[in-house]
Order: C-alpha cells, then sequence, then structure tokens
C-alpha cells in the first residue's frame, strides 16, 4: 500500500510596497522636514518687520532669502546627484539652523541692516530643499525595488502624495509662524524652524533611504550635461513652478491685507487653510484620473480653474466670497503642483533628477519669496484691494506656461508613462540614475 504525498503550495508572498521598502518612520520624517523651509519666508518676514520695524526691509529680506535659495538650491540639488543626499543635506540642514538661529539674534541687534539681509540671503542659500530631494528618492525606490507592474501606479500615487505633502506645508508653514509669533514672541518662529531643522532634517539625512540616493561605482552612470537642464521642455516647468510660488505669495500676502483691513485679520490663516484642504484631497486623488486625461491637459484644466478662482478672489468683497474663491482655488492647485513634478521627473536629463526637482523648489520660494515683497508693498502704497488682483497675474503665468507646454513641448500619446508600456518604464529609471562625472 502505497501513500501519495502531496506537497502544500507555498504560500505567496505579496508583492512590496513603497512604505514597506521606504520604512515606516520615513514619511512622517520627510513631512515634518519640509516645514522650515516653508515657514522662513513669512518667519523672517514677521521677525525683520517686528525687530526692525520696517515693512520695505522685511520685503527686501524675504525677496534675497528667495534669491539666495534660486541661487544656491539648484547647487545643491547637483551636489546630491554627484555625491548623495545623506553629507548634502546634513550640511545645510547645520549650516540652515545656526543661519535661522543668528537672523534671531542679528535682528534685534545694532549691527546694520546690511548684516539682517546678509544672514538672509545664508538661510535661503542654506535652505535644505525636502521636498524635491524626497521625490528623487522615493522615484529611486520606485524604479528599482518595486516590480514593474506597479512602478507606473506608484509613481502616479508618489507625486500625488508629495504634492499634498508640500502643499499642506506651504499652507500652514504660515499658520504655524503666526502662532509662535503672536502666543510668544517674533523670534519664536526662527527658534522653532531651527529645531525643526537640526532634528527633523538630520533624521531625513540619515534615514537608510539616502544610501538609495547615494552615487556607486560599480557600474558608473554617465550624467548628461547641464546645457540639458535648459531646454524648453525643462524650462517651461520651472516657469510653471515659479507661478506657483508667485500664487502662494500674493495671495497670503493680499488675503492678510484685506482682512486686517476690514476687522478679521486673526481668521486670516484659517481663510488661507481653506484652500489647503481642497488641494490636498485633489492631490491625494491624482491616481483616481484617467490615464486618457494626460499630463498636459491636467496642467491647461486646473491652472484655469486656479485663474478663474483669483477673478472671483479679486471680485469678493467680503470674508464669503473669499472663502469661496479659496476652496475653488484649492482644487485648481493641487493637481497643478502634482502634474508640475510629474513633468519634471517625465523630463529630467539622466542623472540629474534631484537638479530638476530642487529647481522646481526653488522656483517656488522665489517666487513666494517675491511675491510677498511686492504684494506688501502694493497694499501698503495702494490699498489691500488693489493687491488682491495680483495673484490674478501669478495664474495667469501658470496658465501661459500650461499653454506654452500644451504647444510646443507635448509629447506624442502613449510616450508618457503607462503600467502597459515596459519601455517607457525601463526609460523613467534614467531619471534618477546617479552620475559618475564632475558638473
Amino acid at each position: 500500500m502505497s501513500t501519495q504525498q502531496t506537497t502544500a503550495p507555498a504560500p505567496q508572498q505579496s508583492s512590496p510596497t513603497l512604505r514597506s521598502v521606504a520604512g515606516a518612520t520615513y514619511f512622517p520624517i520627510a513631512f515634518v522636514a519640509r516645514f522650515p523651509f516653508a515657514m522662513m519666508v513669512v518667519g523672517t518676514l514677521t521677525l525683520v518687520v517686528s525687530a526692525r520695524d520696517s515693512i520695505a526691509l522685511g520685503g527686501l529680506n524675504s525677496a534675497v532669502v528667495g534669491l539666495g535659495s534660486a541661487l544656491v538650491g539648484p547647487l545643491l540639488g547637483a551636489a546630491a546627484d554627484r555625491i548623495g543626499q545623506r553629507p548634502v543635506v546634513l550640511v545645510s540642514g547645520i549650516v540652515n539652523s545656526l543661519a535661522l538661529l543668528a537672523m534671531a539674534a542679528v535682528a534685534f541687534s545694532a549691527l546694520p541692516d546690511a548684516a539682517v539681509l546678509a544672514v538672509g540671503f545664508l538661510i535661503g542659500a542654506s535652505s535644505p530643499q525636502i521636498g524635491p530631494l524626497s521625490r528623487s528618492r522615493l522615484v529611486q525606490l520606485i524604479l528599482t525595488r518595486l516590480p514593474s507592474h506597479r512602478r507606473a501606479k506608484s509613481l502616479n500615487g508618489t507625486m500625488g502624495y508629495e504634492s499634498a505633502a508640500d502643499e499642506t506645508a506651504f499652507v500652514f508653514g504660515p499658520v504655524v509662524v503666526g502662532l509662535l509669533a503672536t502666543t510668544l514672541s517674533p523670534a519664536a518662529p526662527m527658534i522653532g524652524a531651527a529645531v525643526l531643522t537640526l532634528l527633523f532634517v538630520t533624521a531625513f539625512a540619515l534615514h537608510p533611504t539616502a544610501k538609495v540616493a547615494a552615487p556607486t561605482t560599480e557600474e558608473p552612470v554617465a550624467q548628461a550635461p547641464a546645457r540639458e537642464l535648459f531646454t524648453l521642455p525643462v524650462v517651461v516647468v520651472v516657469a510653471g513652478a515659479l507661478g506657483v510660488g508667485l500664487f502662494f505669495g500674493t495671495v497670503l500676502t493680499s488675503l492678510t491685507a484685506f482682512l486686517s483691513d476690514t476687522g478679521h485679520g486673526d481668521s486670516a490663516g484659517l481663510v488661507y487653510g481653506v484652500m489647503g484642504v481642497g488641494s490636498t484631497i485633489l492631490a491625494l486623488s491624482i491616481t483616481l484620473f484617467p490615464e486618457r486625461f494626460r499630463l498636459y491637459a491636467r496642467w491647461l484644466t486646473f491652472s484655469s480653474l486656479m485663474l478663474a478662482a483669483m477673478l472671483a478672489f479679486g471680485l469678493a468683497g467680503g470674508l464669503t466670497g473669499l472663502i469661496a474663491a479659496m476652496a475653488v482655488a484649492g482644487i485648481g492647485i493641487g493637481p497643478t503642483v502634482v502634474t508640475l513634478y510629474s513633468l519634471a521627473a517625465e523630463r529630467s536629463p539622466q542623472g540629474r533628477s534631484a537638479t530638476v526637482m530642487t529647481m522646481l523648489g526653488s522656483a517656488t520660494i522665489v517666487g513666494q519669496s517675491a511675491a510677498s515683497a511686492v504684494t506688501g508693498a502694493v497694499a501698503e502704497s495702494s490699498g489691500s484691494q488693489a493687491s488682491m488682483w495680483l495673484p490674478v497675474g501669478a495664474a495667469a503665468l501658470v496658465v501661459l506656461a500650461a499653454l506654452v507646454n500644451a504647444l510646443a513641448c507635448r509629447t506624442p500619446a502613449g510616450t508618457e508613462i503607462s503600467a502597459a508600456d515596459e519601455d517607457v518604464l525601463e526609460e523613467a529609471r534614467r531619471l534618477t540614475e546617479l552620475p559618475s562625472e564632475h558638473l
């Protein structure tokens, strides 16, 4: 009598997810680490105006912070592409936290205004742009650690999450600044940002995922020449990010000025936060959009919605109209930011993903800085009602860039990343290849 032995089938291993390969602590660390970057423009403006009693100097200092970020931010991205994120983020984070503390001291000192501006430039120049670097790091994880059939959906979902995280920081960062400044002291936002930088930016730099974006000599990868960073398809996306920064700066400053004039100044942060709600929901829902709703069409559609909302913003005569306009603006801005970074990932030259991502981050912050300064000056000289039309110009720039993208940079149908297109997914791998050559 023979007995038939049956072997139980081996349990199928579930496919890894981005959360499992990144680790449970990655996303909370990367989220909180963005807040100092979002706080620095408004925080320095609040501090300098309070300490030096000069709105003009405060606005100029905000512009200088943005200038430092615009000039040095892309260089930090290029350094991260070349030597890895960990040393770049560690050094810039330490320098930035010291600069933030220095601003809290220098602003109230007897040193000349030039010293305040110099520290402001250092704050902008050393600011670790966690959002762009996180995108670059996660794209590398997706394209190297996840199975090919899951990469396309993960890429879309990741861009949506990252944009929602950035949006949340940019919307609520100024709210945190206001709360700290009013409840503690004008220097509190700078000290708080310095502490957050020292703790969470350092944790981001030391996180194990930083090794994924570190250069290796085992299989040297050629790096595209720097001139490819200035092609029209890349530049038009950077122009869109600049418009987004101008949008944030003009909206926040003009909204604050108008509500202060009408006796509702305390509600400025809450009204501004309305935009963040719709923006976050739409950004996180980006994976639900059908594939045929292509990136160029998304940019045109949602930036046009931003423009319409800002026309209503300029015409609003009271709190109810402002809240409605901000709600519609949130629906437009979230998908627009997601689309910009998706296009940036798609068009990054070989080995320069972090560079392109930081170019977008720098463009956003310089736009916010310049807009805050200009809008504040307009509100002071011509009245808050006049300043409320400046967001229309910012939204119009985003629409104009979308038009240029649709007409001159549009990719043929079927070439965007899709789950059914394995060749394109392999081509996307080049986005996060790390360079072996110098700039």
